[in-house]
């Protein structure tokens, strides 16, 4: 339908398989946001975090976009991410399902959608499977395209992550700097950010918060987009995608081809890496408040 060209890189062409994934939908945990000015008759936003990270990380920004729009905001945790249950599925289409069963749930007829990196794709998923609930998108640093050489990067840290063995007998910051150790030499840009899903109970053991056994097991499935949505109308509503010119995740090449399935979308660059809502939180929440506030 989309006639768009598949931007694999050829390494991950082997993985690519028939998907037939369990696409039954787990109850989200959330947080919502809401101010004087919310107007709770309109389509609320929810917003889904990228791997390894949770609603928590969104506070500052739901916190600012709040007073700059007249939706309530929903930040989500994805399955087998914070909160959320932890299931054996894990792909883009069941987290699309989650967010039907969370728009629904919550007694709105559609929403807006907001998502990074695996939360964008989710969120693009839910778009073109359910156009009917989705009102418009904000997509950051993701495409539905192509996935970076960092997938493979992604499957070293996460067998790291998996194989790390720390003494109970060890305080919280002593079991850190042992674990940021092991794990800085795989991928120093985002250890920091991996560490803040260290945690330890109350009996001691230390253990990650996200299941790191469903997403290693289905970490291929990321590769896995386009395949699955290709037979599927453009998605005409508006669209806004924010990437980072120093990230790997969106290919500018590309851009003529995310129009096909995004006809009515926009492109902005930001001077930042992956993690653009970090690094310019105050021009990010602008583009997205302005976009938002548009009327269709």
């Amino acid at each position: 339908m989309f006639s768009t060209k598949l931007l694999y890189t050829q390494p991950l062409k082997k993985y690519v398989r028939n998907f037939k994934s369990n696409l039954r939908p787990v109850k989200m945990a959330y947080n919502v946001y809401e101010g004087p000015n919310t107007d709770k008759t309109l389509p609320p936003l929810i917003v889904m975090h990228g791997l390894f990270g949770s609603k928590q990380n969104w506070r500052g920004i739901c916190r600012e976009l709040q007073t700059k729009i007249k939706q309530r905001i929903y930040a989500v945790d994805a399955r087998n991410h914070g909160e959320s249950p932890h299931t054996n599925e894990h792909s883009s289409a069941n987290m699309a399902e989650d967010v039907v069963k969370f728009i629904r749930q919550e007694g709105y007829a559609k929403a807006s959608v907001m998502g990074h990196s695996m939360g964008g794709r989710a969120m693009m998923y839910l778009a073109l499977q359910h156009p009917d609930l989705v009102e418009r998108g904000v997509i950051i640093d993701i495409s539905p395209l192509s996935v970076p050489h960092s997938v493979f990067e992604m499957e070293a840290l996460m067998l790291a992550m998996k194989n790390i063995s720390v003494s109970k007998d060890l305080t919280m910051a002593q079991g850190r700097k042992i674990v940021e150790k092991e794990l800085i030499a795989i991928d120093p840009e985002i250890v920091h950010f991996i560490m803040l899903n260290l945690k330890k109970r109350e009996s001691g053991e230390f253990y990650w918060a996200p299941n790191i056994d469903a997403l290693l097991n289905n970490l291929r499935k990321f590769s896995e987009f386009l395949e699955h949505v290709d037979n599927l109308k453009p998605f005409t509503n508006p669209m806004v995608f924010a990437c980072g010119n120093n990230s790997s995740f969106m290919d500018p090449d590309s851009w003529p081809d995310i129009q096909k399935i995004f006809p009515n979308s926009k492109l902005h660059w930001l001077d930042t890496g992956h993690m653009i809502h970090i690094e310019q939180p105050v021009k990010f929440v602008n583009i997205v408040a302005e976009f938002l506030n548009q009327k269709i």
